[in-house]
């Protein structure tokens, strides 16, 4: 399939995208060819878009032949195997850097003139480019972005040859290409209009606004059911004090319906840590109250008795937990039939991962200050429901785990840190935006098909 123009390849990759609408989303063009590009997927996802500098490193006598690319933050990406080939010289190497770091400074100060960049700390970036060749200088750019803050790197390019596109998978969470080729040939001829990008069109893309602040996400309807973003649309319901079954043991819950409820929130607890539970937990009661002035039910579930916490092992079962969690959320949907999401915190949060992975109807998981890393491997590697990682910045330890436990992951994920927050959601200072995170992760995926395109 060739492409119109720029201009449509975007659209098209915005569809492939469709699942990041309505999130606090930044899109990076590769200048200059990947702007147009950048600015249709801005505008689809009512996302911020920027402008991003990288500049190939070409051999002397062959420039069309990279050997490596340098950006932005001071970002340098080698190709060892080109250098070794054409036996380049230090020194020809370093002759090169210089003109290209220099010509980065340059456009740099061209395209952004006095504005300051579009912050993309802790948050989700989608770096594009009108199509890609060998996958140096989309290295580069990845890197860059990650050297930034973003916490969740996603590449998406029209189209690509599949060597390429599997070197980029170390530097980037998720790569999305239209159309993967065995053999590429060159970017240019998959495109039936390919003019040349001038700088004014850069700059030009960049200046106008994407979306009105408080305007909805192009396509005119809110992204997320009214209420979801505020989190203040619904009065206060009663909650209801159950006891769930599960196999032998009855697990002590608590059941917030509020009117017009769009989804169910099941706020799984494993440790009772010092006794305390979900039920009980400040910080647990929180999150629920606030998700259900939002417009979620929230169903507060201990996932072991108190009898069951004096025996330390047992909230370590992670399949044992699993196995309660499903057979509570069979019970939730047999009582309200609404689509269900995961807020899971300590051992839980290991348990909701093990549970999702058997069942598909799971649309999120929260997995807040908790231990994901003691779900097996190959359940982490098979999880296919958006997950978000909330941890403070103060906890180390299990910030540690929750990153190594991402690691493994091949679906849609972030990991969210909490600046100078404790445990959570323990910690009395964090609590607003534990909920705030949970209100707008669900919300985002409630009402989206799961799964995310990586090739």
């Amino acid at each position: 399939m060739r492409f119109v123009d720029r201009t449509e390849a975007g659209r098209l990759l915005a569809r492939r995208l469709e699942h990041l609408r309505g999130r606090d989303v930044v899109v990076l063009g590769l200048a200059p060819g990947g702007m147009p590009v950048a600015r249709e997927v801005a505008r689809h996802l009512g996302a911020a878009l920027d402008v991003l500098v990288v500049r190939a490193l070409g051999v002397p006598w062959q420039p069309e032949l990279a050997f490596g690319a340098v950006g932005e933050q001071g970002v340098r990406v080698l190709d060892e195997d080109v250098i070794r080939h054409v036996a380049l010289a230090p020194e020809d190497q370093r002759a090169v850097e210089r003109a290209e770091r220099a010509e980065v400074a340059r456009l740099t100060r061209r395209y952004r003139g006095e504005r300051a960049p579009e912050p993309v700390a802790g948050r989700t970036v989608v770096v594009t480019d009108e199509g890609m060749a060998d996958g140096v200088t989309a290295s580069a750019a990845c890197r860059a972005v990650r050297a930034r803050g973003a916490v969740h790197v996603l590449l998406a390019v029209p189209v690509a040859p599949e060597r390429a596109l599997a070197r980029l998978h170390p530097v980037a969470d998720q790569v999305v290409c239209l159309q993967p080729l065995r053999h590429l040939g060159s970017v240019g001829a998959w495109y039936r209009s390919f003019p040349r990008i001038e700088d004014d069109t850069v700059t030009g893309a960049r200046a106008r606004p994407i979306r009105e602040p408080g305007a909805p996400a192009a396509g005119g309807a809110p992204t997320v059911p009214p209420g979801a973003a505020g989190g203040e649309a619904h009065a206060e319901a009663e909650a209801v004090e159950r006891d769930v079954p599960a196999g032998p043991v009855r697990l002590r819950a608590r059941l917030t319906v509020p009117d017009a409820a769009y989804g169910l929130v099941v706020l799984a607890h494993g440790d009772c840590l010092g006794g305390a539970t979900a039920c009980d937990c400040p910080g647990h009661r929180h999150v629920a109250a606030r998700l259900v002035r939002a417009g979620l039910a929230a169903l507060l579930l201990d996932l072991v008795t108190r009898e069951e916490a004096r025996d330390r092992h047992l909230p370590f079962d992670i399949v044992l937990l699993a196995r309660r969690l499903r057979a509570a959320t069979r019970w939730a949907r047999d009582e309200i039939r609404l689509p269900v999401a995961y807020f899971g915190s300590g051992t839980a949060a290991a348990a909701a991962l093990e549970a999702v992975a058997l069942d598909p109807g799971i649309r999120a998981v929260v997995c807040c200050g908790g231990r994901p890393d003691l779900a097996r491997p190959a359940t982490l590697a098979a999880v296919h429901v958006p997950t978000l990682l909330a941890v403070g910045s103060r906890d180390a330890r299990v910030l540690c785990l929750n990153r190594l436990a991402a690691d493994w992951m091949h679906c849609e994920h972030r990991v969210a840190v909490l600046p100078g927050a404790g445990p959570v959601p323990e910690d009395p200072a964090a609590r607003d935006e534990v909920a705030r995170l949970a209100r707008e992760w669900v919300a985002a995926h409630l009402g989206a098909a799961t799964g995310t395109p990586v090739g």
